[in-house]
């Protein structure tokens, strides 16, 4: 991977890795497409604008999503690289950096997460000097930016997030019989969970579609990359979560009770409870 000098390293703030639907063209609803199903209500190709797109670039739809058959787009975040690209990028090129920026960004989400809760030192100066070399890539012109090799960067990232969690996991000490169906990857869609102490277990990339997550303990449990649509978190305490991102939990249902990062944004349902 290209690294740049430690003169030229600044590191891109946690609150320009939040979307800003006001400060973007509606990338989102042109770039990307989708396929009917429960989550929208029509097919849409790539590079199309969706038919709700004003021309202002704003929703007709907005406030009605959910009803509408939009459940998609109300859990999608493009952790600020919306905003990003409309405001660097020649707009004949929006389409192709738009993705990329937002791998780069949800990189950096994930990164400033393990410089804060990393136990090594040498895992927070990792964590924090791969931040600022991604941020360095987001900075570059589109030519580029295109021409980065994603793959490599995702392999150096996932693995120092590993390392992070495996190390910040062993310190919460389990009492009795680990549970075997509670591993990376796991197939746990409409399983009871309720009331259990997770602590510790490593849930990456598991399947948790309607789970019974309510009054679960889950502080550092690993869940990045876990699918949480329609899971229940009511009472649940997720304060403590690892590598949580607020499409995760957009896409869960929970109540006032339930305990969120600080970091990730409040979801409708939390603020309608």
């Amino acid at each position: 991977m290209r690294r740049l000098p430690p003169s030229s390293r600044t590191l891109l703030p946690r609150t320009e890795l939040l979307g800003d639907c006001h400060s973007c063209v509606g990338l989102c609803c042109t770039v990307f497409g989708f396929s009917r199903s429960r989550d929208f209500a029509t097919d849409k190709p790539a590079g199309t604008p969706c038919p709700h797109l004003a021309s202002d670039f704003g929703c007709t739809i907005h406030d009605v999503l959910g009803p509408r058959g939009y459940r998609g787009c109300t859990v999608f975040d493009c952790f600020g690289a919306g905003q990003a690209v409309t405001a660097r990028t020649p707009g004949h090129l929006t389409g192709a950096v738009f993705p990329r920026m937002k791998q780069l960004h949800e990189m950096l989400w994930y990164l400033h997460e393990a410089a804060d809760r990393a136990l090594d030192p040498d895992d927070v100066t990792d964590a924090a000097d791969l931040a600022a070399t991604i941020t360095a890539f987001a900075r570059l012109g589109a030519s580029e930016l295109l021409a980065l090799d994603l793959d490599a960067l995702h392999e150096q990232v996932r693995l120092l997030l590993v390392a992070v969690s495996d190390a910040l996991r062993a310190s919460y000490h389990s009492t009795g019989t680990p549970d075997p169906r509670l591993h990376p990857g796991a197939e746990l869609a409409g399983r009871s969970l309720r009331g259990r102490v997770l602590c510790g277990a490593d849930l990456r990339g598991a399947c948790l579609i309607g789970a019974d997550l309510r009054s679960t303990d889950l502080n550092a449990v690993d869940l990045l990359g876990a699918d949480l649509r329609d899971a229940r978190l009511d009472g649940a305490d997720l304060s403590s979560a690892l590598y949580l991102t607020g499409p995760q939990i957009a896409a869960a249902r929970g109540d006032r009770d339930t305990l969120l990062p600080h970091r990730v944004p409040v979801p409708q349902w939390a603020r309608q409870s």
